[in-house]
């Protein structure tokens, strides 16, 4: 007899094989046959109609402080996802000093739009070392994997001081700063993060600690990954999308951190506003290069980076002005009985517009591609749908618009503004992103940017809209499943996951498949401190399961915590 079975699936294994119909027996942790199963099993799982997949894992995440009081790690946990990367852009707590605290918190506030009150009172600081934070991470409670890269911003304010987050760094602070790395890859740390982008700025409007580090001081750190297996070294940086000289010289130091430790260096590829097709240089460029020992990986979006802009968002078309600024203080009840008066609303639409951050103006100069958010949502709607076309059909202005949808669903309507990945008014270019065979896929950010973004549902997202739901190219099932299981895998030497065969660690999903569906995004206050939070749920999981326990079934928590903390690559055992 087995411990579970999971019965008359359509397994979808992880490797890209054609589906097929047959059961899974789990013994322990592990998946023991994949075919026909003839034993039965103390907990039977009726799959018939559904897919059965491995667990899904996400290598892009920022649940490097929520992992300290969120069992759950939602909402990637609430999508299939089983194992999660964390430690990306550069950001995270270890190593830090009791003095320091603050600084990374407003550095990951800033960089990753995770509200600083919710990180000072959630996490315990019940470290200094990125040693001792791995424990944390180990002691806490989890549903799903989790695995930590060492960030270059907290590296950088241990050994030079938070004072100093993008001063030169000196030969010996670069060395000290290698040897504090290679402690934390022997304890654990999957790899090394960097970020290189403007804009990631901390809370204090400042460049991201490391931004603008010197070639020698990356390539010194990166020394700290060889010798240790499969490591990865993470790049985001807007360099490459310059082109020429500048992007050569960034992909050059890239290279060499691979050749010389023997390591993938991984970097994002985006699809970006007035750079048309840039993104095919930064594919092939990097590629050309891996060769004679160079590994560089073009790590892509699933779904466009989605701004979504509501009265509960952090910042929305109406925050700079006046009129309203008079009513965000109120409860928000309150605050929605007056946005609903007419004379109110006439007086902050008449009002000359002032944006009042950066975001804003951009989404005053973005009219025509910000669009009412469908339920179940459309992330790829047509140009006649946005706020501008909408406006000129019905002869107003396209704020007026805005304001009267964004009073719907009781105050709590979205409206959608791809940022990122929607060149050409549509997802064709991250079509071809996800196709080709040399990517690999990330960037659901996962845990980060909770005021305003909304993409950590990506992995289902993968299966509703590019399997099912696109009317134009799509992605096959076995597709859209192998990029999400063995391939993200692979990268991080994750060997024991992302495929269902003998051996293999029981990670799997039970979906049914025509039922998928995505939530509409909505805000919830369940943050420490009461911080807000953007949230987005599925329905039509059937079951999840880690380590051969049920970690969810029927989209709903059964309280099991078999997550661990990976530390560095995994192996499998047996088969």
């Amino acid at each position: 007899m087995h411990d579970v079975v999971i019965r008359g699936g359509w397994i979808v294994d992880g490797t890209g094989a054609p589906k097929r119909r047959g059961d899974v027996a789990i013994d322990g942790d592990r998946l023991v046959a994949v075919g026909v199963v003839d034993a039965p099993g103390r907990r039977e799982i009726d799959a018939a109609g559904a897919i059965v997949t491995p667990g899904w894992v996400d290598i892009h995440t920022h649940y490097d402080g929520q992992v300290t009081w969120d069992p759950e790690l939602s909402p990637s946990g609430w999508h299939g996802v089983t194992t999660v990367v964390m430690g990306n852009c550069g950001v995270g707590f270890a190593p830090v000093r009791a003095e320091s605290r603050d600084f990374l918190v407003q550095l990951m506030e800033g960089v990753e739009d995770i509200p600083g009150s919710a990180l000072t009172e959630g996490m315990s600081w019940n470290w200094e070392s990125f040693s001792e934070y791995l424990e944390e991470v180990d002691r806490s409670p989890k549903s799903i994997d989790v695995a930590a890269m060492l960030a270059h911003g907290a590296l950088r304010g241990y050994v030079l001081g938070d004072g100093r987050p993008n001063d030169p760094a000196t030969a010996a602070e670069i060395e000290e700063m290698c040897r504090i790395a290679s402690e934390a890859i022997e304890a654990g740390a999957v790899g090394i993060s960097t970020t290189r982008t403007l804009g990631h700025r901390a809370g204090d409007g400042e460049p991201a600690a490391g931004t603008f580090a010197g070639s020698d001081e990356l390539i010194g750190i990166g020394a700290a990954l060889k010798g240790h297996g499969r490591r990865i070294f993470s790049v985001v940086t807007d360099h490459i999308f310059t082109g020429g000289d500048t992007a050569a010289g960034e992909f050059a130091w890239m290279a060499e951190i691979s050749r010389a430790n023997g390591v993938p260096v991984t970097y994002m590829v985006l699809d970006i506003p007035g750079r048309p097709d840039r993104w095919k240089g930064c594919l092939s460029e990097g590629l050309e290069l891996s060769r004679d020992g160079v590994q560089l990986v073009p790590q892509v979006a699933g779904k466009p980076a989605s701004v979504m802009v509501g009265f509960e968002s952090s910042d929305h078309l109406f925050s700079g002005h006046a009129g309203y600024q008079r009513l965000a203080e109120l409860g928000y009840e309150e605050r929605l009985t007056e946005l609903r008066k007419p004379e109110v609303r006439a007086a902050i639409l008449a009002e000359e517009v002032v944006p009042a951050s950066a975001m804003m103006a951009v989404m005053h100069a973005s009219l025509e591609r910000i669009f009412p958010l469908s339920d179940p949502p459309n992330y790829e709607p047509a140009p006649e749908q946005s706020l501008a076309a909408i406006a000129r059909r019905e002869g107003i202005s396209a704020l007026e618009v805005a304001y009267d949808r964004m009073l719907e669903r009781d105050g709590h309507e979205l409206l959608y503004m791809p940022a990122l990945g929607f060149g050409g008014g549509n997802l064709n270019n991250l079509h071809s992103m996800l196709t080709h065979p040399d990517t690999v896929l990330g960037l659901s950010d996962g845990g980060a940017h909770v005021g305003i973004i909304c993409d950590g549902s990506m992995p289902t997202f993968m299966l509703t809209h590019w399997v099912r739901d696109r009317p134009g190219e799509t992605l096959s099932l076995e597709q859209a499943v192998n990029i999400q299981t063995q391939r993200t895998a692979k990268l991080f030497g994750f060997d024991d996951r992302g495929v269902l065969a003998p051996g293999y660690l029981a990670d799997v999903n039970v979906i049914d498949f025509e039922q998928l569906r995505l939530d509409t995004p909505s805000m919830a206050y369940d943050l420490p401190a009461g911080g807000k939070r953007l949230i987005q749920g599925a329905s039509g999981y059937v079951a999840t399961l880690k380590s051969g326990e049920i970690i969810r079934e029927n989209d709903a928590s059964t309280g099991a915590h078999p997550g661990k903390l990976l530390r560095g690559p995994q192996e499998l055992r047996g088969g």
